[in-house]
């Protein structure tokens, strides 16, 4: 990271380091697996062909505990008649209506699929069977806005083996943090464009890792279940936490948007086009070696909100992005810590021999993880220190503002900021056709609104397509696949329409600022 800050230091206001998005998954482990659920069974002497009316009961004591401090606190329970309803964005509409400035926002009930347990009659033995399969559950999600953490969400199933689930999101964390401490800033979502002191804030931030996290975590399971202790009073069990996914993000805060966008097109460039697997790998912290069978893949993706690019070894990845107009961020997500390793003594053993071991998932790894992200993230921005990103774009699309030849005939200049071309640009350029390319059909799907109604219509489209393909082939911004009827990008192509598309994004203003 140091060469990379080096080299732009003229235009780098802060950096800033830490938790993004973390996911903790709560594991009753005594009752996580068949056997251990029988044994919990023979303790309450509950038959096999009582399991349903005594799962009920118990199922309907943690809903009416879960729920009741919202029963109390005069909250709403909302039923969502589909899983894939956008949870946040309901619960942050209620909390903005209500004007929610901490404290519980809404209870949502929602049907999921999950493992849970059934008891069904086995053919061999005659007997009943009690097997773990996935079936629709009833989830309640928490959403509350804490003292400490600010906004986040919390999921307890409400049928055994009542796995639970926390989100949390570090940069709303730190900026609890900072309004503690009276520190002034500027915040656009998850990240801050500004703060009035960033080496106190990497301070801040520094203090997530000294959270003594299987207590912070049992208190959030206290508030989902109230009733735990009541259910497993005379069987004892504590939840094992574990970390489901953790995002560790280090945002390079630039002076402004156009700051960020005089580099942003090179620096995506040098990152599709020069990192190879290896250096994906090395990235991550990985040896390259013949063993490895993982799948190692680069993309990138015009978003809304910018312009990502993603490598995902398996399934931990690092990505780039350009935030808020001027942060550049990039950002280490691990799904998978068993590709890693830490030094720590045997589960069982803990006053045992020390060595490097694999990366376990539980919390008590937690601090290994970040210290692997901030390596993968340090790494990565050393390799970007390396693009070329003097060229002006001035002079990177004159050539393509002039006409040319194709096979003798004379082929347009472009014009890269016209409303057609522009959209062109964005079709060819979108993530999915990064490996195996574009076809005329693709481009069709995306470039006209409705399906063709006649096979007239359906040929002047696709002659209006071969003209634009065969301009973008006589400009040199893209090639033909070999014995395909496929096109792809070529660096000259990567480079121009970033730059154009960058442009996009960037004000008046803003350029008449970078240019003073």
């Amino acid at each position: 990271m140091k060469r990379f800050i080096q080299r732009f230091a003229d235009k780098i206001t802060g950096v800033l380091s830490g938790f993004d998005r973390l996911v903790f998954r709560g594991t009753l482990r005594p009752i996580s697996y068949p056997k251990g659920m029988m044994h919990l069974l023979w303790h309450k002497q509950v038959l096999l062909k009582d399991f349903g009316r005594y799962a009920e009961s118990t199922t309907e004591q943690l809903k009416e505990a879960s729920c009741q401090a919202a029963e109390t606190q005069q909250r709403p329970i909302v039923y969502l008649r589909s899983s894939k309803t956008d949870k946040e964005a309901v619960a942050r509409k209620i909390a903005a209506t209500d004007g929610i400035r901490e404290g519980l926002i809404v209870v949502l009930r929602c049907v999921e699929s999950s493992m849970s347990y059934e008891v069904f009659p086995n053919r061999e033995s005659k007997k009943l069977h009690l097997a773990a399969r996935q079936r629709p559950c009833l989830f309640l999600y928490h959403y509350f806005i804490d003292p400490h953490f600010g906004f986040m969400n919390a999921r307890i199933q409400t049928w055994f083996p009542f796995s639970i689930q926390i989100c949390l999101n570090g940069r709303e964390w730190l900026a609890r943090q900072m309004n503690r401490a009276g520190m002034r800033y500027d915040r656009r979502e998850n990240c801050f464009v500004w703060i009035e002191n960033v080496a106190k804030a990497q301070k801040l931030m520094d203090r997530q890792l000294r959270v003594a996290w299987p207590t912070t975590l049992d208190r959030i399971a206290h508030m989902l279940n109230p009733a735990h202790r009541r259910i497993f009073r005379d069987f004892p069990v504590r939840y094992y936490w574990s970390t489901y996914q953790s995002e560790w993000a280090s945002d390079i805060m630039f002076e402004s948007a156009a700051a960020l966008a005089s580099i942003y097109p090179a620096l995506v460039l040098h990152g599709m086009t020069t990192f190879s697997s290896p250096d994906v790998m090395r990235f991550l912290g990985r040896k390259v070696h013949g063993a490895f069978q993982g799948e190692i893949v680069s993309d990138f993706k015009d978003r809304p909100e910018g312009i990502r690019i993603k490598h995902r070894v398996g399934k931990n990845s690092v990505k780039l992005y350009d935030k808020a107009g001027s942060v550049l961020r990039p950002e280490t997500t691990i799904n998978d810590p068993e590709d890693f390793k830490v030094f720590r003594p045997k589960e069982n053993d803990p006053g045992g021999e020390c060595k490097w071991r694999p990366l376990r998932h539980g919390v008590a790894d937690l601090h290994r993880r970040t210290q692997i992200s901030q390596a993968s993230n340090e790494r990565y921005l050393d390799a970007l220190a390396a693009a070329d990103t003097s060229i002006q774009i001035g002079n990177l699309v004159r050539a393509i503002c002039a006409p040319t030849t194709w096979n003798g005939k004379r082929i347009r200049a472009l014009r890269p900021w016209s409303q057609d071309e522009l959209e062109l640009f964005h079709a060819v350029t979108r993530g999915e056709f990064t490996v195996n390319g574009f076809r005329n059909r693709d481009l069709q799907a995306l470039l006209f609104d409705a399906a063709s109604g006649s096979p007239k219509e359906s040929r002047r489209r696709s002659s209006r397509i071969t003209r634009q393909l065969r301009m973008l082939r006589a400009h040199h911004l893209i090639k033909k696949v070999p014995s395909t009827y496929r096109y792809v990008l070529t660096p000259k192509g990567h480079d121009i329409m970033a730059a154009v598309l960058t442009t996009q994004r960037v004000t008046l203003e803003q350029l008449n600022r970078a240019a003073a």
